[in-house]
């Protein structure tokens, strides 16, 4: 994976995310299609930043929406330094070939807390005519 095709700036905070199929993951005849994401967070900030939680919306390729909240990501509440970056990696178990996620996660400066916006990025199995 290389290349954030998918990005967006809140507040001096830019999400980048890349996704990818995993064919050796899904099974089309059990309905079970799983994609992979990698998310970069940059802090462009002047101010140490911490990321505090995380409020996905997955939409199926039937347009079924499914909430996901937590707290931090991939067990971690990561603090970004200013002009430092947090990446890592998730994935995205779908019952059909295409989907989509959006969402935001909470965050916290030195003085506030903001919401930033994770833009929204398409899951489709290569080949999919959905």
């Amino acid at each position: 994976m290389s290349g954030y095709p998918d990005q967006t700036t809140t507040e001096g905070v830019r999400v980048e995310v890349l996704t990818q199929f995993v064919p050796e993951q899904s099974d089309a005849k059990a309905g079970r299609y799983l994609f992979a994401y990698q998310i970069r967070i940059t802090n462009t900030t002047s101010e140490t930043i911490q990321l505090l939680s995380r409020h996905w919306i997955i939409t199926d390729g039937w347009g079924r929406e499914e909430e996901v909240k937590g707290p931090g990501v991939v067990g971690e509440q990561p603090i970004i330094a200013p002009g430092d970056h947090f990446e890592y990696q998730s994935f995205c178990p779908l019952p059909t070939p295409t989907g989509s996620m959006r969402g935001w996660y909470q965050m916290i400066t030195e003085n506030k807390p903001i919401s930033v916006e994770i833009p929204q990025f398409f899951l489709v199995e290569p080949g999919s005519f959905h």
